[in-house]
């Protein structure tokens, strides 16, 4: 499966941001300067997008040459509002389940968690604009195609979203080592949004500070963590039991 959509040259990718094209990643050559590369500056940061400064070489991998200076990666998919998502999904009459991640950045991770909460009935996922894995080729070979079936937000940051979360009635439960708590001393059958930890450094301590609630999967043997994917899929299927229940 080919990579997202690229578009090549400062002006097309202006134009781009312009036409509402959700841009994923923006790569802009170090060292460039002029009107119009800052006039694409700019733009790129007030629309927030996330924008990377790289070496020529690497914008002639990615272009064959022809790029000006510039290399803009499209998402293949839109992103939902996620006020509007949730606020749907709690007049929908059902118990909602949203999986918040923050900053995890492997594709193919990132694409497993959607297949396994596509399958387990997860309402929406939420990630940060910045500093977390794109929507690409890897991402949705990963996910067998679920990431055309579950909704997923951008926000500015994650924190902005647990405490949305938390003032629509939805309970933040944070997994992590940092406590004494096992996923299964914890409740899911009520609203709730669980968030998962980059790969490298778990959850933010600022966002484990405003979480509802910790709990960790118990582990056994003599390596300290499981991979963030399977973690994830461990705690989804935890829900799904308790709500069967």
């Amino acid at each position: 499966m080919e990579d997202q959509t690229q578009i090549f040259g400062i002006r097309a990718i202006i134009e781009a941001i312009n036409a509402n094209k959700t841009i994923d990643k923006v790569f802009l050559q170090k060292g460039l300067s002029g009107d119009l590369f800052t006039e694409l500056e700019t733009l790129v940061n007030k629309k927030s997008i996330n924008k990377s400064y790289v070496p020529v070489e690497k914008l002639n991998r990615l272009s064959k040459g022809n790029h000006q200076g510039a290399v803009a990666q499209i998402s293949p998919i839109a992103f939902h509002d996620m006020e509007t998502l949730v606020s749907q999904v709690m007049e929908s009459g059902k118990t909602p389940l949203f999986l918040l991640l923050d900053q995890l950045s492997d594709v193919r991770n990132f694409g497993a968690i959607i297949r396994t909460a596509e399958c387990t009935g997860v309402d929406g996922i939420i990630v940060q604009k910045k500093g977390g894995a794109p929507v690409n080729g890897d991402t949705i070979k990963t996910s067998a195609g679920a990431v055309f079936k579950v909704p997923i937000c951008k926000v500015d940051h994650i924190k902005d979203a647990v405490f949305f979360m938390q003032a629509s009635g939805i309970k933040v439960v944070s997994a992590t080592e940092k406590t004494n708590d096992t996923l299964y001393d914890v409740s899911f059958t009520e609203p709730s949004a669980i968030v998962m930890g980059s790969e490298g450094r778990g959850i933010n301590p600022s966002i484990l500070k405003v979480s509802d609630a910790r709990a960790k999967l118990p582990l056994l043997g003599e390596i300290e963590s499981l991979n963030v994917s399977v973690a994830c899929g461990a705690f989804l299927y935890e829900v799904l039991r308790q709500r069967r229940a």
